[in-house]
Protein backbone atom coordinates (compact mmCIF):
# COMPACT_ATOMS: atom_id res chain seq x y z
CA UNK A 1 0.00 0.00 0.00
CA UNK A 2 2.56 2.41 1.01
CA UNK A 3 4.78 1.71 -2.15
CA UNK A 4 1.33 1.98 -4.13
CA UNK A 5 1.31 5.81 -2.78
CA UNK A 6 4.89 6.62 -3.54
CA UNK A 7 4.57 5.36 -6.55
CA UNK A 8 1.55 7.66 -7.20
CA UNK A 9 3.06 10.64 -5.30
CA UNK A 10 6.24 10.25 -8.02
CA UNK A 11 3.65 9.74 -10.76
CA UNK A 12 2.48 13.45 -10.14
CA UNK A 13 4.98 14.55 -9.41
CA UNK A 14 6.74 13.94 -13.12
CA UNK A 15 2.66 15.24 -14.20
CA UNK A 16 3.36 18.74 -12.53
CA UNK A 17 6.34 18.89 -14.31
CA UNK A 18 4.88 18.67 -17.61
CA UNK A 19 4.34 21.80 -19.70
CA UNK A 20 0.12 22.78 -20.95
CA UNK A 21 0.70 21.76 -24.28
CA UNK A 22 2.26 18.50 -23.18
CA UNK A 23 -0.29 17.77 -20.50
CA UNK A 24 -3.25 18.37 -23.73
CA UNK A 25 -1.48 15.85 -25.84
CA UNK A 26 -1.57 13.21 -23.17
CA UNK A 27 -5.32 14.04 -22.32
CA UNK A 28 -5.91 13.52 -25.78
CA UNK A 29 -4.93 10.14 -25.79
CA UNK A 30 -7.01 9.75 -22.69
CA UNK A 31 -4.70 10.07 -19.92
CA UNK A 32 -6.02 10.40 -16.55
CA UNK A 33 -3.04 11.69 -14.70
CA UNK A 34 -2.64 14.10 -17.24
CA UNK A 35 -6.46 15.22 -16.98
CA UNK A 36 -6.05 15.27 -12.63
CA UNK A 37 -2.77 17.35 -13.18
CA UNK A 38 -5.03 19.88 -15.42
CA UNK A 39 -7.57 19.49 -12.75
CA UNK A 40 -5.03 20.24 -9.88
CA UNK A 41 -3.57 23.08 -12.08
CA UNK A 42 -6.68 25.30 -12.91
CA UNK A 43 -9.68 24.25 -10.92
CA UNK A 44 -9.50 27.04 -8.12
CA UNK A 45 -8.18 29.96 -10.72
CA UNK A 46 -11.55 29.26 -12.88
CA UNK A 47 -13.52 28.73 -9.25
CA UNK A 48 -12.35 32.20 -8.50
CA UNK A 49 -13.14 33.36 -11.94
CA UNK A 50 -16.48 32.22 -11.80
CA UNK A 51 -17.22 33.06 -8.22
CA UNK A 52 -16.29 36.91 -9.03
CA UNK A 53 -19.25 36.71 -11.18
CA UNK A 54 -21.73 34.95 -9.43
CA UNK A 55 -21.09 35.49 -6.13
CA UNK A 56 -22.64 31.99 -5.03
CA UNK A 57 -20.16 28.80 -4.23
CA UNK A 58 -22.21 26.55 -5.46
CA UNK A 59 -22.99 27.80 -9.12
CA UNK A 60 -19.36 28.56 -9.43
CA UNK A 61 -18.36 24.98 -8.32
CA UNK A 62 -20.94 23.73 -10.97
CA UNK A 63 -20.17 26.09 -14.00
CA UNK A 64 -16.22 24.92 -13.22
CA UNK A 65 -16.62 21.16 -12.63
CA UNK A 66 -19.00 21.00 -16.41
CA UNK A 67 -16.38 22.42 -17.85
CA UNK A 68 -13.98 19.90 -16.26
CA UNK A 69 -16.54 17.27 -17.70
CA UNK A 70 -16.82 18.61 -20.97
CA UNK A 71 -12.97 18.39 -21.80
CA UNK A 72 -12.95 14.68 -20.35
CA UNK A 73 -15.62 13.69 -22.75
CA UNK A 74 -14.62 15.21 -25.64
CA UNK A 75 -10.59 15.27 -24.76
CA UNK A 76 -9.85 13.23 -28.64
CA UNK A 77 -11.71 16.52 -29.93
CA UNK A 78 -9.15 19.03 -28.27
CA UNK A 79 -6.71 19.32 -31.66
CA UNK A 80 -6.95 23.28 -32.04
CA UNK A 81 -5.81 24.23 -28.28
CA UNK A 82 -2.75 26.16 -28.25
CA UNK A 83 -3.66 28.04 -25.35
CA UNK A 84 -5.21 25.09 -22.21
CA UNK A 85 -5.47 27.96 -19.74
CA UNK A 86 -7.31 30.72 -21.97
CA UNK A 87 -9.29 27.71 -23.42
CA UNK A 88 -10.51 26.47 -20.20
CA UNK A 89 -11.23 30.35 -19.01
CA UNK A 90 -12.85 30.97 -22.47
CA UNK A 91 -14.79 27.91 -21.85
CA UNK A 92 -15.97 28.98 -18.48
CA UNK A 93 -16.95 32.35 -19.67
CA UNK A 94 -19.64 30.53 -21.99
CA UNK A 95 -20.74 28.40 -19.60
CA UNK A 96 -21.35 31.78 -17.38
CA UNK A 97 -23.34 33.39 -20.06
CA UNK A 98 -24.80 30.00 -20.92
CA UNK A 99 -26.44 30.17 -17.38
CA UNK A 100 -26.93 33.76 -17.00
CA UNK A 101 -29.36 33.45 -20.96
CA UNK A 102 -30.73 30.33 -19.04
CA UNK A 103 -31.52 32.57 -15.70
CA UNK A 104 -33.21 35.48 -17.98
CA UNK A 105 -35.65 32.90 -19.77
CA UNK A 106 -36.73 31.49 -16.51
CA UNK A 107 -37.49 35.32 -15.18
CA UNK A 108 -39.75 35.47 -18.49
CA UNK A 109 -41.44 32.38 -17.50
CA UNK A 110 -41.95 33.02 -13.87
CA UNK A 111 -43.42 36.68 -14.83
CA UNK A 112 -45.61 34.57 -17.76
CA UNK A 113 -47.02 32.40 -15.26
CA UNK A 114 -47.88 35.25 -12.58
CA UNK A 115 -49.44 37.49 -15.43
CA UNK A 116 -51.54 34.40 -16.67
CA UNK A 117 -52.43 33.86 -13.14
CA UNK A 118 -53.11 37.13 -11.88
CA UNK A 119 -55.79 37.63 -14.91
CA UNK A 120 -57.37 34.41 -14.44
CA UNK A 121 -59.17 35.08 -10.99
CA UNK A 122 -61.74 32.06 -11.30
CA UNK A 123 -58.74 29.11 -12.46
CA UNK A 124 -56.52 30.48 -9.62
CA UNK A 125 -59.63 30.18 -7.43
CA UNK A 126 -60.59 27.04 -8.66
CA UNK A 127 -58.17 24.46 -9.81
CA UNK A 128 -54.54 25.96 -9.26
CA UNK A 129 -54.92 27.14 -5.54
CA UNK A 130 -51.79 26.66 -3.96
CA UNK A 131 -52.92 23.89 -1.14
CA UNK A 132 -54.41 22.05 -4.42
CA UNK A 133 -51.08 22.84 -6.16
CA UNK A 134 -49.09 21.93 -3.26
CA UNK A 135 -50.80 18.71 -2.54
CA UNK A 136 -50.80 17.60 -6.40
CA UNK A 137 -46.75 18.22 -6.49
CA UNK A 138 -46.31 16.22 -3.41
CA UNK A 139 -48.05 13.09 -4.34
CA UNK A 140 -46.55 13.14 -7.60
CA UNK A 141 -43.16 13.27 -5.45
CA UNK A 142 -44.02 11.16 -3.18
CA UNK A 143 -44.52 8.13 -5.90
CA UNK A 144 -41.22 8.69 -7.64
CA UNK A 145 -39.00 5.54 -6.41
CA UNK A 146 -37.43 5.13 -3.00
CA UNK A 147 -33.89 5.76 -4.17
CA UNK A 148 -34.57 8.71 -6.67
CA UNK A 149 -37.10 10.58 -4.22
CA UNK A 150 -34.81 10.80 -1.21
CA UNK A 151 -31.88 12.11 -3.24
CA UNK A 152 -34.96 14.47 -5.14
CA UNK A 153 -36.13 15.90 -1.17
CA UNK A 154 -32.85 15.94 0.12
CA UNK A 155 -32.26 18.67 -2.69
CA UNK A 156 -35.33 20.23 -2.88
CA UNK A 157 -36.28 20.12 1.09
CA UNK A 158 -33.07 20.20 2.91
CA UNK A 159 -30.99 22.47 -0.36
CA UNK A 160 -27.95 20.42 -0.01
CA UNK A 161 -25.70 20.41 -2.72
CA UNK A 162 -24.86 17.04 -5.09
CA UNK A 163 -21.75 16.77 -3.15
CA UNK A 164 -23.62 16.71 0.08
CA UNK A 165 -25.96 14.57 -0.47
CA UNK A 166 -23.13 12.05 -2.42
CA UNK A 167 -21.25 11.91 0.92
CA UNK A 168 -24.57 11.61 3.22
CA UNK A 169 -25.49 8.36 1.45
CA UNK A 170 -22.05 7.54 0.52
CA UNK A 171 -22.50 7.22 -3.54
CA UNK A 172 -21.17 9.18 -6.29
CA UNK A 173 -22.06 12.50 -6.83
CA UNK A 174 -22.47 11.80 -10.87
CA UNK A 175 -25.26 9.24 -9.72
CA UNK A 176 -27.32 11.99 -7.52
CA UNK A 177 -27.39 14.39 -10.50
CA UNK A 178 -28.73 11.67 -12.32
CA UNK A 179 -31.68 10.71 -9.77
CA UNK A 180 -32.20 14.69 -9.81
CA UNK A 181 -32.46 15.05 -13.56
CA UNK A 182 -34.47 11.81 -13.41
CA UNK A 183 -36.67 12.90 -11.14
CA UNK A 184 -37.07 16.32 -13.13
CA UNK A 185 -37.97 14.13 -16.11
CA UNK A 186 -40.86 11.96 -14.37
CA UNK A 187 -42.43 14.81 -12.73
CA UNK A 188 -42.33 17.26 -16.25
CA UNK A 189 -44.45 14.03 -17.39
CA UNK A 190 -46.44 13.56 -14.66
CA UNK A 191 -47.62 17.03 -13.77
CA UNK A 192 -47.65 18.31 -17.67
CA UNK A 193 -45.93 21.94 -18.64
CA UNK A 194 -48.17 24.11 -16.69
CA UNK A 195 -47.96 22.53 -13.73
CA UNK A 196 -44.33 21.85 -13.76
CA UNK A 197 -43.49 24.82 -14.96
CA UNK A 198 -45.65 26.31 -11.39
CA UNK A 199 -43.47 23.67 -9.14
CA UNK A 200 -40.24 24.47 -10.92
CA UNK A 201 -40.49 28.25 -10.33
CA UNK A 202 -42.32 28.54 -7.31
CA UNK A 203 -42.25 25.45 -5.08
CA UNK A 204 -38.65 24.37 -5.55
Amino acid sequence: MNFLYIRFCFDMAVYRGLSDDELTDLLKTGDKGAYTEIFNRYNSLLYIHAYKKFQNREEARDVVQEVFTMIWQRRETLNSISNLGGFLYSCVHNSILNYISRENIKAKYIDSLQSFIDTAPELTDGLIREKQLRAIIEKEIASLPLKMRIVFEMSRNEKLSHREIAEKLNISEETVKRQVKNALKILRTRLGLFLYLIFYFFYR
